[in-house]
């Protein structure tokens, strides 16, 4: 059986999918049929697929990669396999053009995801090299003085952090929830434009999604309000956040946008939120857009989940970090008078990166800051010990093995905690008590999945007569996005709930809250795609928050299932989380990390 017939069975037995094997097809035709060859562009493809940049040959299981009929499709030898594709036509070295790209470290690229990595990473190193030369410093002192006064409890992560973005041209800003990321970003632009003395500075502000625009938008909204600077300094802080895609200027039937390095944008300043869930090529295509001579400033957290798409690239940006170098250290001193930690030589990167270190929402006492630490950390028995003992107030953990257990503890749970949001008197109020309890899996489908938990929520709702759910659409059906339509102005994410209207004759409409205040409602033919919402996955979660939060796991691990997952969903929560699952599963998750193959880490933190 030749190399192709045997992708045809993994194809058929659901192991690779059907672009893999075209691809296969297509990149045998190019490069002579060899079997390892076919067999390297059908894995490439794959780990694409799964949100990796490339395939690293050599952490392929020798086992094999599939099964057919009993036996074992196996991986050649590594050095065997590297030499035959060098050899090969359709194979071809960084910077040459053929389907698939080698590097020297053994990882096999689609030749267009290499071409974004070298594109990020070059962008990336332009910027790090290129300092802005105009920079007051006593006037940075004194704003900083102003601003972030020093701390008597050691290095303040968020005044270092300001000061670094006014010095740098590029510079990320990572921490946990309540870190004070975006109190940080509203000082460091007021910094920024104290700089011009009254000169324009054209400030963009932008997030993966339209649900985390609109909260960038709430939260800048209202930290600005107090700062101690002139009112001009106040006004001229932007309030108004996009998506990138409408930043860049979508255009329908178009993989490319509007913007772009022969149309740039009209920005000296950039600040992207939520930079944990940017894929690898839309920010490939953000920084071709984005003039060199602007400041990129990334926010986030790096220890959340990746985005959907390939790529893993605050990660990969943010490394190690070590701490800033010598040099820099100096800079920083003088600005701020604070000594951070580094010292030594080392990778220009290493001075981009400022991590937010204390969070004001979670301390020492916090439940779910305890947690979620000990997540970070891999620390699953201790993680679970402390949901389990009930010693920390906000957290709490519920045995469930089994759907009939699921069925049990949504039955007993269902009523009463979405008994606000079914008794709300208008779409507003329904709206704003799903903000304050949500339900997060860690699959869509399967018995312990979105879909199955949307199914018994609906019914037992429907049981305690809170809703009426006969048919699709009734009312308080919640819905959720899952893509953008820039026309009618709503975006993978945003969330509506299903009203009568008064306004029309009392027909059922779907109503979202509007950018700045009062609701949007269309019919229900009109939404693009879309799911009911009583539960969403947790990566669906990111760029939210719910006072209450209620994670379910599958009573089995799947490759979902990592740490950077369960602490997405436990940081979702201001006040309380709860998890409803089994210990074994919980540990395991809690033990293994989110890895996607890449080489944008190497580029950017092997660069000297």
């Amino acid at each position: 059986m030749s190399m192709l017939d045997r992708l045809e069975h993994l194809r058929r037995a659901g192991t690779l999918a059907d672009l893999d094997v075209h691809f296969a097809r297509f990149v045998a035709r190019v490069g002579g049929g060899d079997d390892p060859v076919a067999l390297a562009a059908a894995l490439a493809s794959q780990w694409t697929g799964r949100g990796h940049i490339c395939l690293d040959l050599a952490s392929l299981p020798a086992t094999g990669v599939g099964e057919i009929d009993g036996g074992i499709v196996e991986v050649p030898p590594l050095g065997e396999w590297l030499e035959t594709l060098r050899k090969s036509p359709a194979v071809g070295r960084p910077g040459e053009f053929a389907p698939l790209v080698l590097d020297e470290a053994g990882r096999l690229y689609l030749h267009r995801y290499w071409a974004y990595e070298r594109e990020v990473a070059d962008e990336l190193a332009l910027r790090l090299r290129d300092d802005p030369t105009d920079v007051d410093v006593p006037r940075l002192r004194a704003g900083l003085d102003r601003l972030c006064p020093p701390s008597a409890e050691g290095p303040d992560w968020q005044r270092i952090a300001a000061a670094a973005s006014v010095l740098r041209r590029f510079t990320v800003v990572s921490g946990g929830p309540g870190t004070g990321k975006t109190t940080t970003v509203v000082r460091l632009l007021a910094l920024l434009l104290e700089q011009v003395a009254g000169r324009p500075l054209r400030i963009g502000l932008a997030a993966p999604t339209g649900k985390a625009a609109a909260r960038m938008q709430e939260v800048i909204r209202a930290a600005k309000r107090d700062l101690p600077v002139d009112a001009a300094i106040r006004d001229a802080i932007p309030e108004e956040a996009s998506t990138i895609h409408r930043l860049l200027g979508w255009q329908a039937g178009n993989v490319g946008f509007r913007h772009d390095r022969e149309n740039p944008l009209a920005l000296d300043v950039l600040v992207l939120d939520e930079a944990s869930m940017v894929d690898l090529a839309l920010l490939a295509k953000l920084l071709r857009a984005l003039p060199r001579t602007a400041r990129l400033i990334l926010v986030g957290d790096r220890d959340q989940l990746a985005s959907v798409e390939a790529g893993a690239v605050l990660g990969d940006i943010c490394g190690d970090s070590p701490g800033f170098s010598s040099v820099f250290c100096r800079r920083l001193i003088e600005a701020t008078g604070e000594s951070p930690d580094g010292g030594g030589d080392g990778p220009l990167i290493r001075d981009a990166v400022v991590l937010l270190q204390r969070s004001y929402r979670f301390g020492e006492q916090s439940g779910i800051g305890q947690v979620a630490r000990c997540v970070n950390r891999g620390e699953g028995r201790r993680a679970f010990d402390l949901l389990a003992e009930g010693g920390f107030p906000g957290v709490a953990w519920r045995e469930v093995e089994t759907v009939r257990h699921l069925r049990q503890a949504l039955t007993s749970t269902v009523g009463e905690a979405f008994r606000e949001f079914a008794t709300a008197q208008g779409p507003e109020a329904a709206l704003a008590a799903m903000d304050r309890f949500r339900i997060l899996c860690a699959h869509r489908s399967g018995p312990f999945g979105v879909e199955a938990v949307n199914a018994a929520v609906e019914e037992r709702l429907g049981a305690a007569r809170l809703l009426s759910p006969r048919g699709v659409w009734y009312r308080g059906r919640p819905v959720l996005l899952t893509c953008n339509d820039y026309h009618l102005r709503l975006f993978n994410g945003d969330v509506g709930i299903t009203w009568s209207d008064a306004g029309a004759d009392g027909q059922l409409r779907v109503f979202f809250r509007g950018t700045e205040s009062g609701m949007r409602r269309l019919a229900p033919g009109r939404l693009p795609s879309h799911e009911t919402a009583y539960a969403a996955t947790v990566h669906k979660s990111q760029g939210s928050e719910a006072e209450r939060v209620l994670l379910i796991l599958p009573n089995e691990v799947s490759p979902l299932m990592t740490r950077e997952m369960i602490y997405t969903a436990i940081t979702r929560a201001r006040s309380h989380v709860e998890i409803w699952g089994t210990r074994s599963v919980f540990e395991a998750a809690v033990s293994r990390r989110l890895t996607r193959s890449s080489g944008l880490r190497d580029a950017l933190w092997k660069a000297k």
